[in-house]
């Protein structure tokens, strides 16, 4: 039994179980045109791996034959997968909640110019990682220049009616610059909103704040500034058991890109599937027994149970 486990069960009634199922989360391939020093996936320009059309068929029926409520869009860069439009087009067709989870410089690259349209035409709610709210803060997570792109996407966005009209969502995520937790989502949204709407008249709908997960680069990162196990006592410290009911694995499936299935995007980084008396591909998908599936934890999960945790 890992350490998280055995401190769950001394402040819950049992192992951590899912409650349900209301997000499919298709994390559509790890190849990026970034290379984000918190990247939990080591996603980048020269990874090959992407989620074929077989597999999207599969996760597709999945959605039309269950009540899932949201299509969550993930990667690397979830655009760079040539699939991505005829996804969320017939997700669209089925009424259901799609989310993209964008790092939106990718808006630059060859054949992505009209991307912007295309999500406001389908009412694409948009989760969008923007480090800071300064330039010297963005850039140092995800490189030099990184930020003027972004505030320019976001003004297009804006333009389109994203943060703005209802139905066109437009989320910021937040991460952390170096070995240190978070502030509060609620204290670090209000700045956020101030300094974008003053100096770039930018708006949006909600900020998300995330700790870094100490896997991919993040965990290189921590080796190399010998930061690990000070990182780790920081976190457990800060185990919240509040967070435990509100935790994304409680209400989600996550599909990786070959179709195994996960109880997020951080155990399909690890290699941890879904627990062994469950299906682990989308081809063999069982609603009823995924929904109460008890969740498969390591130590890592001290980073979601933390604080105000990861919702």
């Amino acid at each position: 039994m890992t350490e998280i486990e055995e401190k769950v069960l001394a402040v819950h009634p049992g192992p951590l179980r899912a409650v349900g199922i209301e997000t499919l989360q298709l994390n559509l391939g790890y190849k990026c045109n970034m290379t984000c020093k918190h990247c939990h996936l080591d996603a980048g320009p020269s990874r090959t791996e992407f989620m074929d059309s077989t597999t999207i068929d599969e996760a597709l029926m999945v959605l039309r034959d269950y009540t899932i409520d949201t299509l969550d869009l993930t990667g690397g860069a979830p655009e760079l997968n040539p699939h991505l439009r005829d996804i969320i087009t017939e997700a669209r067709r089925m009424g259901r909640r799609i989310i993209v989870r964008s790092n939106l410089t990718i808006f630059y690259e060859q054949g992505m110019e009209d991307l912007p349209d295309f999500y406001s035409e389908n009412n694409v709610e948009i989760i969008a990682s923007l480090p800071h709210y300064a330039e010297t803060g963005a850039d140092r997570v995800r490189g030099k220049g990184t930020f003027s792109k972004s505030i320019a996407v976001l003004k297009r966005l804006n333009s389109l009616g994203y943060g703005t009209v209802p139905g066109k969502k437009l989320h910021l995520v937040y991460n952390p610059m170096g070995a240190f937790l978070p502030p509060s989502q609620t204290d670090l949204e209000a700045p956020y909103k101030k300094e974008l709407e003053t100096s770039h008249g930018i708006v949006f709908n909600c900020l998300y704040t995330f700790a870094n997960m100490p896997i991919g680069r993040f965990r290189e990162f921590l080796l190399l500034s010998n930061n690990m196990r000070p990182y780790m006592e920081k976190v457990k410290s800060a185990f919240n058991p509040d967070s435990l009911g509100n935790l994304m694995c409680s209400r989600l499936i996550n599909v990786g890109w070959d179709g195994a299935l996960y109880d997020c995007d951080f155990n399909q980084a690890l290699g941890l599937a879904v627990e062994e008396n469950c299906p682990r591909h989308i081809r063999d998908y069982d609603h009823a027994v995924l929904s109460g599936r008890k969740i498969v934890m390591g130590n890592h999960c001290f980073v979601c149970s933390a604080g105000q945790g990861s919702t």
